[in-house]
């Protein structure tokens, strides 16, 4: 199944950004992925779980592992970026909690917890989609 030319939009999430830290650095990590950069990173577009339907991708740079995903309503969402790998092995471990990331993201009702507000950052989509 190619992906890839049926992504309709981006979606960031707050908490991206937060464990980042840097928009700079953001917009550059969410530039290489959208556009294959294979040059920075070490691994890029790893398929990690299907969970619900939705698609969990990794994406390794060094030590930094961003995590991603590409939901039902075909949007790349980028949940998450962490430097410890116990951490990410953790997360990827816990479905439910990768479930109700996206959930809060794509508007439906997660089960606890607040809702997260989520940045789309649409610059990056006109040179990218089609």
């Amino acid at each position: 199944m190619r992906i890839r030319p049926a992504i309709k939009s981006v979606v960031v999430s707050k908490r991206f950004l937060r464990d980042l830290k840097d928009d700079e650095m953001a917009s550059s990590i969410i530039q290489a992925v959208l556009d294959c950069s294979t040059l920075e990173f070490n691994e890029l577009h790893k398929f990690e779980r299907n969970i619900d339907g939705n698609l969990i991708f990794r994406a390794r740079k060094g030590k930094l592992h961003v995590v991603y995903g590409v939901d039902k309503a075909m949007r790349i969402i980028f949940l998450t970026a962490m430097r410890d790998f116990t951490q990410y092995k953790k997360l990827l471990d816990n479905k439910k909690e990768i479930a109700r990331m996206i959930a809060r993201i794509s508007g439906r009702k997660a089960s606890r917890g607040p809702s997260e507000r989520v940045k789309t950052i649409a610059g990056l989509l006109v040179s990218w989609i089609r």
